[in-house]
Formats: structure tokens, sequence, C-alpha cells
């Protein structure tokens, strides 16, 4: 694969995010987060900064989320349906590139959103006296970063196979069943159906566990896991990551256009 080809579609995915007016969702999460820090002291006396705190990393996971499922889903199928995907694999591109290229455009975009959205939070938690900790919110905003990456490879990988709408709903699924796969697999154990404990334990192994990559629980109360087991989870999204974009490649090579 040739590196310089590969920056090439990245970039043009980050520019083409930008013009699509994305970034124009930060507007609308400022006020919301300003609105919600002043108004939860009204509703919770008590517990209004961890409450505070816990309402801004759930609102940069949900405006992440979206943006990763509609932009990732879209990569691959507007060029299909614009037919400018006959002139990219007419130049020397190859269709491994052009994945790779895609999803690094996307994380790119990602990036950017977050460090704004994270920024906006700690502005905002700083003006309202609200403490926090940096370096917690900063270790749970790079997981997310990564939790969001790998659900984006997952749009991708539908994308591939799938319409739009139908690529929207099974990334949403997956990210679903992913995030509560913990409790999926507590489920089997205690169920006393052998063959739904089995089904249910088979979907453990088979899909990513995106618990391993949410750290805002731990981030609120400032208490991350150890140094071993984020690396240990880091690696784990990172090879998943790979996992979906050689499954994504691969059947990509398959179609013809």
């Amino acid at each position: 694969m040739n590196p310089r080809r590969i920056f090439t579609i990245a970039t043009q995915v980050f520019w083409e995010a930008v013009r699509d007016r994305i970034l124009y969702f930060l507007v609308f999460f400022a006020g919301f987060l300003a609105l919600a820090v002043r108004l939860l002291p009204e509703v919770a006396a008590t517990l209004e900064d961890k409450i505070s705190l816990d309402v801004s990393l759930a609102a940069i996971n949900v405006l992440g989320l979206v943006i990763a499922i509609f932009l990732s889903t879209a990569l691959i199928t507007q060029e299909i349906e614009r037919r400018t995907v006959y002139l990219l694999l007419a130049k020397p591109l190859n269709r491994a590139e052009l994945i790779v290229g895609k999803h690094l455009g996307l994380a790119g975009v990602l990036a950017v959103l977050i460090l704004i959205l994270l920024g906006i939070s700690l502005l905002i938690l700083s003006w309202n006296q609200i403490p926090y900790s940096t370096s917690s919110l900063l270790i749970s905003n790079g997981f997310l970063w990564l939790q969001l990456c790998l659900v984006g490879a997952a749009g991708i990988l539908f994308s591939v196979f799938a319409s739009s709408l139908l690529a929207i709903l099974l990334t949403f699924g997956l990210y679903l069943i992913g995030s509560l796969s913990q409790d999926l697999l507590k489920f089997s154990q205690s169920s006393e159906n052998s063959g739904l404990a089995q089904i249910l334990q088979g979907l453990y192994l088979v899909l990513p566990d995106l618990a391993k990559l949410d750290l805002k629980n731990d981030a609120v109360y400032g208490q991350l896991p150890s140094s071993s087991i984020l690396l240990t989870n880091g690696i784990y999204g990172i090879l998943y990551i790979i996992i979906l974009l050689s499954l994504a490649t691969a059947m990509f090579s398959r179609r013809e256009f």
C-alpha cells in the first residue's frame, strides 16, 4: 500500500466532513452542556458536580457516536451511488488503500471533534467551578476515540455490502450489543437454557466488547484501571479495528464495478 495515496484519501474525507457541516454540531453541544450545568443544581443539589461530569462525557459520547455511524456508513456507499468509485479505482489506487484511507480520514475527524468537545466541556466545567481530573478525562476520551474508530470500522464494513439505511442499523446494533456484551455473558452464565447460553457466549466471543473501551464512569470518580489493563484494552481495540478493516477490504475486493 502507498502511504501517500492513503493520506490523500484520508485528507479528502476529513475536509468533506468539514464541508458537510458536521462540526456545526459543536454549537449545539456547547449550548446543551451550558444549559445542563446550569439546571442540574436545581434537581440534584448534592450530586451536581458528578452528574455534570457524567452528562458532559455522555454528551461527547452520543454526539461522537452519531457522527461515527452516519459518516462511516456513507463513506463507501456515497462513492458507489455517485459513481465516483469508478474514477477512484481507475487510478493507481487499490481497494485496500481506499478502505484504509477512508478510515484514517474518519479517525481524524473523530479525533478533532472529541478534542474540541472536551475543550468546550473543560471550559464550561471550570467556569462553573466543578472539580475534575484532567488526566482521567483525557484518558477516558482517548479510549472513547478508539471505541468510535472501532464503530466506524464496522460501519465501513457494513456499507461495503449493504445499503446506507441497513448499514446504519447494523452498525448501531453492533454498538448496542457490544456495549452490553459483558451483561450478555453474565446472563448466559446464569441461564438454565443451554442453547441460549451457547448463543450468547458465541456473540460475546465474536462481537467486540465495547465496555472495555468505556471509561466514563471511571473518569467521573477519577479512578481509572491500572496501566496494564488500559494497555491490554487498547491493544484489543486496535486489533479489532484491523480485523474489521481487513474484512471490509476482502469483501470490497470481491465487488465488481
